[in-house]
């Protein structure tokens, strides 16, 4: 049974959806939950919820962000979960776009990822580090240029974090969802014109729920995969396998 008892844990865009869910099942398990989100609201319906601790941070600010990760040490399992995808067609897509996707999807990751990493080495403790990534990290889709190349840099910020953190004891990987029914999934997808073929890729036949990848963090983040370093792991009921 995995148990993260006396461990602090940061989820970053744990607020609602992907986040939320993993909030929800590491203070499940025991661990003292610490949840960035930039939607107050979001956040206080999470304290009140579970009473974890909340901070509410910009992560397009990357000051803010550092700062506000160094307020929460010390921190032993760290979720990125935080991000946004912003449509446009490949030749409408505008540097505004590009940044604050990669900003948010990557630059945040790597600040925050930073400041919990030193403290870890400072201290001499093991941690354990998740990405949420996307199958967007290899697969191309319309109207998602700046989401696909984010994701991909997703990827290989934690294979080099996995190399370079391992001989102080720190794992980090990534999970690498296929669509997923948070609130905003299950509206974009109701269609079923739209729906049908995507299923029709999807060997098992359905979306993941949250908690489908919630689960999977979980297992990443805990002993049980003490030998998983640098995986980019699919949570997608075998879609990749056909793509």
């Amino acid at each position: 049974m995995v148990r993260f008892d006396k461990k602090r844990a940061l989820i970053t865009g744990g607020g609602r959806g992907i986040g939320k869910e993993i909030a929800l099942l590491l203070n499940k398990l025991g661990a003292k939950v610490v949840v960035f989100d930039r939607i107050q609201e979001d956040l206080e319906a999470l304290k009140k919820e579970i009473g974890c601790e909340t901070v509410k941070v910009d992560l397009l600010d990357t000051e803010a962000t550092a700062k506000a990760a160094r307020q929460v040490l010390p921190i032993d399992l760290l979720v990125n979960s935080a991000g946004v995808v912003i449509m446009e067609p490949f030749l409408e897509t505008t540097t505004k776009n590009f940044e604050e996707t990669l900003g948010v999807n990557v630059r945040a990751m790597l600040v925050v990822s930073q400041v919990v990493a030193r403290d870890l080495v400072a201290r001499k403790a093991p941690g354990s580090i998740v990405n949420i990534s996307s199958v967007a990290n290899t697969i191309a889709f319309q109207d998602h240029t700046t989401y696909c190349i984010s994701k991909g840099g997703v990827d290989q910020l934690t294979r080099c974090m996995a190399m370079e953190l391992g001989p102080y004891k720190i794992r980090t990987n990534a999970v690498a969802p296929v669509m997923t029914m948070t609130p905003m999934g299950r509206k974009a997808w109701s269609d079923p014109a739209k729906s049908g073929p995507m299923l029709a890729s999807i060997p098992l036949g359905r979306f993941n729920e949250t908690i489908d990848v919630a689960n999977v963090v979980a297992m990443l983040l805990s002993e049980e995969a003490a030998m998983v370093n640098g995986a980019v792991l699919p949570v997608d009921g075998g879609f990749m396998i056909k793509a």
